[in-house]
């Protein structure tokens, strides 16, 4: 279900890559205690397989491309573009690292970190969005100013920043059942948190692609299916739903019929069941 993400602008990617270019003539070799991740770094999530993948590369062919790092007023340098390689040389034990030295201001370093990730197919659709939000609140940005530094359409950037309306636990379950930018942007579409609800978990039980989403949520908007039914939340503490349970059977025992509940907990959920004898039929 994975999205392909769409790629910078022509302009600034070949201006990206010819930086990349020559500078690789200017690298030099840094002591790793000396480089130190970017706080504001916009991808907050690193895969560990592919962490040790490229590791197990960097340990056999070294590295290749080098980091870009700025230099910091306190000492060290921070690093600009590459923290993968840093966290992969770490885990290779390397002790030094090549690396090209800029002077950029926090600004600069923003948006080229921001470039990087947006060139890479593996960061998420919510890191690319926080990332963009990020830079436009902290630089006074408008939408058409971060679209032309980062070579992208105001539509796209525009995009991208709606997918932040999802909460994040919403988010969070789009991740972790491979959907990607298109499906949570059809979930978008609908209004109120308890039909995405629905939705989501729809779309996740029953492993929709895309069209299958779009088509989902075009049948809640047109008024069928769960938009009229009453989706009722699970209470926090299930201890006072089936009290209530209990009381009721109670009572219905207190009226002279013999009812029975019975409750059966698995790993997946918890079974009530509660037997009412019919009235004797007479002849």
């Amino acid at each position: 279900m994975a999205q392909k993400k769409g790629g910078l602008g022509k302009g600034l990617e070949l201006l990206f890559a010819e930086n990349a270019l020559e500078d690789a003539g200017k690298a030099v070799t840094l002591p790793i205690g000396e480089i130190e991740p970017n706080r504001d770094q916009p991808r907050k999530a690193f895969d560990d397989a592919a962490l040790a993948e490229l590791s197990a590369s960097i340990a056999q062919h070294g590295v290749l491309q080098p980091l870009l790092v700025r230099p910091m007023s306190g000492g060290g340098y921070q690093i600009v573009a590459g923290e993968r390689r840093y966290r992969a040389s770490r885990m290779a034990g390397l002790t030094e690292l090549p690396a090209v030295i800029r002077e950029l201001s926090d600004k600069e370093a923003a948006q080229l970190a921001l470039i990087e990730n947006l060139q890479r197919e593996d960061m998420n659709c919510f890191e690319t969005a926080a990332g963009l939000r990020s830079l436009i609140d902290t630089y006074g940005l408008t939408q058409d100013e971060a679209a032309l530094r980062l070579g992208l359409s105001q539509s796209a950037v525009a995009n991208k920043l709606r997918l932040l309306r999802l909460s994040p636990t919403e988010q969070k379950t789009v991740l972790e059942n491979g959907m990607g930018e298109r499906h949570a942007r059809a979930l978008l579409r609908l209004q109120k948190p308890e039909e995405r609800q629905y939705a989501l978990s729809e779309m996740a039980r029953r492993h929709l692609n895309v069209a299958q989403s779009e088509a989902l949520v075009e049948h809640l908007l047109a008024g069928k299916g769960a938009r009229h039914r009453r989706i009722i939340p699970l209470p926090k503490d299930m201890r006072a739903f089936f009290n209530t349970l209990e009381h009721a059977v109670d009572i219905i025992k207190k009226g002279g019929v013999a009812a029975v509940s019975t409750r059966r907990e698995t790993a997946a959920y918890i079974e009530c069941v509660i037997r009412v004898p019919k009235p004797a039929v007479r002849q």
